[in-house]
């Protein structure tokens, strides 16, 4: 009889045990609409900015006409700067809400993708390669490689460049792998930003200075001794880069883009800052 009653006990314990466990795999299971590994749904990132109420963007310090910091007053001013004004009043209804974080060729997918900015407006170019880590809004500037040299260089053009030439180029930047592409062997040194590849470049240890030709004008605008020299030899769409999956946040930013090349003010950003209407196509 003892043993029938021990048994009996055993077998609630046993059922309770089994309710209970099953309660906690129910509860702590990823919901749905999170996703596997938990993240928000296409949509939040676009959420939050509204909830928020202001857009946080990755520029460039050291580029001018795109976004260069002035130490005199330590405001950030380019292209890509009111661009993301731009846009905020296009999502937000309100050009101040911005807050802008500095970014570099190096720094601004991680940063992206960390989610330290919301979105990353520097001169980046659209890349299959890149599609794998962001996602990208439409073109919003179309630039071109070309090359920076001191005035009365022997090089003229990409065909002047030799494997023998030094050329300076900013870490991260597709404009490496493009000049590798066309000079097999060219030494290239390689610096953490524009600004310190174009003093490289003014003390002499090396022969030019490679990246799209809208940023080089900005540094011959700064040194009349330099000067942007031939064609350029390659097409830079820039894109404005967001988080993987965010589809929502990208409709905006291409909702406000055509908005802008609708109303006339994109040309006139467009003019601001490169000083001419942009091509049509």
């Amino acid at each position: 009889m003892m043993n029938k009653k021990k048994f009996s006990l055993l077998l609630v314990c046993m059922i309770a045990l089994v309710t209970v466990l099953g309660a906690c795999s129910t509860t702590t299971a990823p919901s749905a609409s999170n996703g596997a590994n938990g993240t928000d749904n296409a949509s939040s990132q676009l959420d939050q900015i509204k909830q928020r109420g202001k857009l946080i963007v990755g520029v460039k310090y050291d580029t001018k006409l795109f976004g260069l910091k002035d130490p005199g007053t330590g405001n950030v001013e380019g292209f890509d700067v009111d661009m993301a004004h731009a846009l905020a009043k296009s999502i937000l209804g309100d050009a101040s809400k911005v807050e802008l974080k500095e970014v570099t060729s190096k720094t601004r997918i991680p940063m992206l993708n960390n989610g330290d900015v919301d979105m990353v407006i520097a001169t980046m170019t659209i890349t299959d390669e890149r599609k794998k880590e962001v996602d990208f809004s439409d073109v919003y500037f179309q630039a071109g490689q070309s090359l920076l040299v001191k005035k009365g260089s022997p090089i003229k053009g990409i065909e002047d460049v030799t494997a023998d030439t030094t050329i300076l180029a900013a870490k991260g930047a597709t404009s490496i792998k493009n000049i590798e592409a066309k000079v097999p062997g060219v030494k290239v040194l390689e610096y953490d930003n524009y600004q310190d590849a174009f003093n490289a470049l003014k003390a002499g240890q090396g022969d030019a200075l490679t990246t799209d030709d809208a940023i080089l004008y900005g540094m011959a605008a700064q040194d009349p001794n330099y000067e942007v020299v031939g064609q350029p030899f390659t097409d830079e769409p820039y894109g404005i880069a967001v988080k993987k999956g965010q589809t929502a946040l990208v409709e905006a930013i291409n909702k406000g883009l055509t908005a802008m090349k609708a109303d006339g003010s994109y040309n006139e950003m467009y003019k601001k800052w490169i000083g001419k209407e942009p091509e049509s196509k």
